[in-house]
């Protein structure tokens, strides 16, 4: 692996983390209100997921915003920036949940529960890293956002 090549990598892991932590926020805080109120497997992972992009969204907007852009100019940037990888972390995971028996009927006590999700995590982790890695190296994805990660 040339330099070039192991750099790329390690912002493509850099990336998929960073995305990895508000995805993880929402989907267990979703899972766990819809489990908690007992809602069923739509309703549970439709909240999950709209938590994981407002916490991913949220966590994306924060260095860009202190880099100085507008709050309209970091939302745009929050958006190129993290759209297909919460999009694709959020699908992997998620279907993870549906096909791991039980999961999705596993209570907040139940260790299969919490299990089954740092599983599914990391499945979409794993499966994300690539993607990301791929719009890296083309300029897209998280490539629009780094260099304000960088300006404080």
């Amino acid at each position: 692996m040339t330099t070039a090549s192991k750099e790329l990598t390690r912002s493509a892991v850099s990336a998929t983390l960073h995305c990895l932590t508000g995805c993880a926020i929402g989907e267990i805080l979703g899972m766990v209100i819809g489990t908690a109120l007992g809602w069923g497997n739509g309703a549970t992972i439709a909240l999950s997921v709209a938590l994981a992009f407002l916490f991913g969204y949220s966590l994306a907007i924060r260095p860009v915003l202190k880099a100085g852009l507008s709050f309209q100019q970091a939302l745009g940037v929050a958006l190129a920036a993290d759209t297909v990888s919460i999009a694709v972390m959020e699908l992997v995971d998620n279907a993870a949940l549906l096909v791991i028996p039980g999961a999705m009927e596993a209570g907040l006590a139940d260790p299969l529960f919490w299990g089954s999700l740092v599983a599914a995590l990391a499945i979409a982790f794993v499966v994300t890293v690539p993607v990301n890695r791929w719009m890296i190296s083309r300029g897209k994805g998280h490539a629009v956002a780094h260099h304000y990660h960088h300006h404080h």
